[in-house]
């Protein structure tokens, strides 16, 4: 047998097929296995290692038996390294329907080798991880370097079976996921699994030879798991109907699913904000770190434990939890058990009980990687110190000593709630007039709002809520000088609270093109979102007609500020390096609020104003206003209301009302462009070609002359290789047709080289400007072609 580079061999019902193939952007060849109505989902690859540089390679089988591989030059590239005891050996290959490719013995049937017995990132039904618990020895998947190399990557996922059965993502070694432990029927860190179907999904056994099996039973519909370059597991399911994967489940899906993010003693909840906390009887073991978001010390205990004493520990109750790592089985059918054996040995620090088919589950020395789910999970029990609990007796103390002044209290009650009122009753004309002039004073322009009682009832849900009072006095009365900057929602304030504590005020203005809807969504989306590049909303503030957000303060202003303007000072410090720091930081906000969030989130209004920099110039995305949330599998929109910033807005945004995931990319990309040329995409204009921003960045880029796009300031002949990639990755951002645009996990893929080599951008359609005004613009009163008030906010109807 000899199988060349343009040869196929397809299982017998024409599902698989082995053959060679190219990674997108590479022309390297490779020998798998792939399926036979979907080439690019390869399950299997033989020579990850030693890429083919040319099609001249060949497949063979032996003298000895053995699969091998050949380069141009008879050189074996790879083989299957079967040790046989006979010289030769005649052998037959055949890939099944399962995919898997098996070589044979002619002469016994036996099986001399498969390819699921060494899988790449890919499980398929049918294949089976494992681990034995005598020698160690693992079959386990390991993702691709990135994309575009299927060499061993740094994450690696499989089962990990030396106590109670737990799926495992690990990131060079280091745990990066857990399923949490498998009960026979689900997997009890996997919250998606307590739901009304399992659909057979996975199941673990375990054999006489001390493995543990992990598989997913052979159906009639095509289901893949597998393990990417950035550590993610996706579970994804074939549309036959549609020709497509659909991605049905991922891990992590937020920040709680990455393993300890709180640290020991410590619970993840991704509903809250801080998502760190300390379980119940325990403190932060670093205060300082913890207050700053850094939780990687977890939490210390307050009280010792009192192991000896009958009375001494006992048990607080968590429920709804993702359990600990490290738990140790214990086969009852009574949870009372649980509790007494766990009080009757001084080592155990909480117990868990699993009525399906673990029983007890005991904890030691620490707990790790808790997490809060919401209405589904295990009940946890934390071993604590009888005094964190309140004593009864006092309870009952606390109960009877009201009830017996109670009667001789009541009339004094009754008298104080009386006069209360009437007191209220008055103050509250005296309050109404003493607010409305003090709105009065702020005054000479667009942000003195006439006060009514219309928006009394709002209600901000959890967000800490700051009296009206409290922010005139921060702000100064809002004082000019206190003003930090403009836009589509009104103005904002820096200003400084009693304890010192320093806040960013955003003040709806008047005749602003926004109202209580925009508002509202901000508060609904941001309030839910935790990450380090999107700004933190503290609270809010709803009094009458006013409308006004407070934000954690950014002493670096906006990225608008400190980039544009040559007489900027803050200008210089903007090196390439802090640039594409930016960029990068902008990218990975972006990639949260589209796939690892609770929330899936289209910004819809990113431009380089609603860029904050924070005291280290980490860029912070902020203005949530006209965000859109998706659900399900919904992956685009449409609406009659275009709102945003023109020169950020996609073509099919602003001309048909149309947004995605991709409308974010086409701003991104303008940003991009803006960081690297350090001018304004609405204010530039080219003479000599009469280009947009975008235009000039593909001509130069086109020519080769990519440096003489980049802003004079830090343009290198050093840096001139990165910074032509930024240029092209901004221009593939900026395609015209949603489809041409790279998805944002892959453009953070290409900022980081984990895909190196880069497709060539199309011309932009829209890239010449008349002289003046830009094509198209919606304001053709002026020539600019922006407000001027340096408002940008532009409402179009959709046609």
């Amino acid at each position: 047998m000899v199988m060349k580079d343009s040869e196929t061999i397809v299982s017998e019902k024409q599902v698989y097929r082995m053959g060679f193939f190219s990674p997108p952007n590479t022309t390297n060849r490779y020998l798998g296995v792939f399926f036979a109505f979907s080439e690019e989902t390869v399950i299997w690859v033989a020579n990850r290692e030693k890429p083919l540089r040319d099609s001249s390679a060949t497949v063979t089988l032996s003298r000895d038996g053995n699969l091998v591989l050949m380069d141009g030059r008879n050189q074996t590239v790879w083989s299957t390294n079967v040790t046989t005891s006979s010289p030769a050996k005649n052998s037959t290959l055949q890939i099944l329907d399962t995919g898997n490719l098996v070589l044979r013995d002619v002469a016994t049937g036996d099986t001399m080798w498969q390819s699921f017995s060494q899988p790449t990132d890919i499980v398929v039904p049918g294949m089976t991880l494992s681990q034995n618990v005598i020698t160690g020895k693992q079959v386990a998947l390991s993702a691709w370097k990135n994309a575009t190399d299927p060499e061993i990557g740094s994450f690696t996922a499989g089962l990990q079976a030396l106590s109670i059965p737990q799926l495992f993502v690990w990131n060079d070694g280091r745990p990066h996921w857990r399923s949490g432990p498998w009960n026979g029927l689900i997997f009890l860190g996997i919250k998606e699994m307590f739901y009304a179907y399992t659909d057979g999904f996975t199941h673990v056994k375990n054999d006489s030879a001390g493995n543990f099996l992990y598989s997913k039973p052979q159906e009639n519909v095509y289901i893949t798991a597998s393990v990417n370059s950035s550590g993610s597991v996706i579970r994804k399911m074939w549309d036959g109907a549609r020709k497509r994967w659909d991605v049905v489940w991922t891990a992590p899906q937020n920040e709680c699913d990455v393993y300890g993010r709180c640290g020991s003693f410590g619970s993840c909840n991704a509903m809250e904000s801080p998502i760190c906390s300390c379980l119940r009887g325990f403190e932060p073991a670093n205060r300082d770190e913890w207050g700053r978001g850094n939780w990687t010390n977890g939490c210390r205990r307050k009280k010792e434990l009192q192991c000896g004493n009958h009375d001494g520990d006992r048990f607080a109750r968590l429920q709804y939890m993702k359990v600990p790592d490290f738990a140790e089985p214990f086969s009852s059918r009574l949870q009372d058990e649980c509790r007494t054996r766990c009080l009757g040995n001084c080592s155990c620090i909480a117990y868990a009980y699993d009525p399906t088919n673990i029983g007890c589950m005991f904890w030691s020395n620490t707990l790790i990687d808790s997490q809060k789910f919401d209405r589904v999970g295990v009940d946890l029990y934390v071993r604590l110190s009888a005094s964190e609990f309140e004593n009864n007796q006092q309870r009952k103390l606390y109960i009877i000593i009201p009830v017996a002044v109670a009667f001789v209290c009541i009339s004094i009650l009754i008298f104080i709630a009386w006069w209360l009122m009437v007191k209220k009753k008055k103050g509250d004309k005296a309050k109404a007039t003493n607010i409305l002039q003090v709105g009065q004073m702020f005054t000479t322009d667009s942000t003195a709002i006439v006060l009514r009682d219309e928006a009394k009832e709002v209600n901000i849900g959890e967000l800490p809520k700051f009296t009206f009072e409290m922010l005139a006095n921060a702000t100064n009365m809002f004082h000019e000088n206190n003003l930090l900057g403009r836009g589509g929602f009104g103005p904002v304030y820096k200003g400084i609270m009693a304890n010192g504590k320093e806040i960013a005020v955003k003040r709806l203005s008047a005749d602003s093109g926004q109202g209580m809807q925009e508002f509202m969504n901000e508060v609904t989306v941001i309030s839910k979102l935790q990450h380090r590049n999107l700004v933190k909303l503290l609270g809010g503030c709803v009094e009458k007609e006013e409308k006004i957000l407070i934000y954690e303060y950014m002493p670096n202003k906006s990225l608008d500020a400190c980039l544009f303007g040559p007489t900027n000072p803050t200008k210089k410090f903007l090196d390439w390096t802090k640039r594409f720091s930016i960029i990068e930081g902008i990218g990975r906000g972006i990639m949260y609020l589209h796939r690892d969030s609770i929330l899936r989130i289209i910004h819809r209004d990113l431009k380089p104003s609603n860029v904050l920099l924070d005291q280290d110039w980490n860029p912070k995305i902020s203005d949530f206003g006209m965000a859109r949330i998706f659900g399900g599998n919904q992956d685009h929109g449409n609406t009659a209301r275009v709102v945003g910033t023109y020169g950020y807005m996609a073509p099919e945004y602003a001309m048909e009302g149309r947004f995605s995931e991709k409308s974010d990319v086409y701003s991104f990309g303008v940003l991009m462009l803006e960081i690297i040329k350090g001018v304004k995409n609405a204010h530039y204009f080219n003479d000599e070609w009469s280009l947009s921003l975008s235009g000039f960045a593909w001509k130069l880029w086109r020519e080769s002359n990519g440096l003489g796009f980049v802003d004079e300031s830090i343009a290198s002949r050093e840096l001139e290789e990165e910074m032509v990639r930024c240029i092209q990755i901004g221009l593939l951002c900026v395609q015209d047709f949603p489809n041409d645009r790279p998805t944002i996990q892959t453009i953070l893929a290409m900022l980081t080289r984990q895909i190196v080599d880069l497709p060539p951008p199309k011309e932009p359609l829209f890239a010449e400007k008349s002289n003046g005004s830009a094509t198209g613009s919606t304001q053709p009163g002026n020539q600019n072609g922006y407000s001027n008030n340096d408002l940008t906010l532009t409402v179009l109807d959709g046609r």
